[in-house]
């Protein structure tokens, strides 16, 4: 993935926050070791982030749509109160091995609750009201993803969404193709959306952090 920021900054960024927990460390690895497109996994200052918010929020209940192999899941599932519950939903059912093996791992098999399938098939199943929402699937859907969970947070709960920015893309003149163009109108459209207050944080590939009002 290309930098939205100056590599020296990220590996600065990298080297003063707290040490990335261990589990997540090791499943960072062998996500880069398993997996075609590795720099999918969210990572140590993305899934730090992830993990300050839940405990900060004393967050009971978590959506995420877009497990890849688990890391964000977890990085939240950390800051959770023991008695949480955190729904993960991933499309590819190639993944559920590495999934359930490090949620294993974390020991949060108590909270994190996996779902192999489409979203907009387990999403309206699942009927709570999330202090999180993280979404961070096939960009193409964002609206669509955003519109079905934003009446399932509760008021004052947070919706991320991932790879707002899209490899700096969106500040190119001469991008032009659909995906860029697809996260270009999201993103205004949330900006505009008095459902929210909202703001993009330049973290790896960007997300956009809409608190609901």
């Amino acid at each position: 993935m290309p930098h939205i920021t100056h590599p020296l900054i990220d590996e600065y960024i990298e080297k003063v926050a707290t040490p990335e927990n261990e589990t997540l460390k090791a499943l960072d690895r062998a996500t880069h070791l398993e997996e075609n497109m590795p720099h999918m996994v969210s990572g140590h200052p993305q899934g730090l982030f992830l993990t300050m918010l839940a405990k900060g929020m004393s967050a009971k209940k978590v959506l995420e749509i877009g497990t890849f192999t688990g890391y964000a899941a977890i990085a939240i599932g950390q800051g959770m109160q023991e008695n949480g519950e955190l729904h993960t939903i991933e499309i590819d059912d190639e993944k559920e091995k590495i999934i359930s093996e490090y949620i294993k791992k974390a020991k949060l098999s108590n909270i994190i609750k996996l779902h192999i399938g489409k979203a907009v098939d387990i999403i309206p199943d699942l009927g709570d009201q999330f202090d999180i929402i993280f979404i961070d699937a096939d960009k193409m859907n964002n609206d669509t993803y955003y519109e079905m969970c934003l009446p399932l947070l509760r008021e004052g709960g947070y919706l991320l969404i991932d790879n707002v920015l899209w490899k700096g893309k969106v500040v190119d003149e001469k991008a032009n193709d659909k995906m860029t163009q697809a996260i270009m109108s999201f993103n205004n459209k949330v900006t505009s959306d008095k459902r929210v207050q909202s703001c993009i944080l330049p973290l790896r590939d960007g997300i956009l952090m809409a608190q609901k009002l």
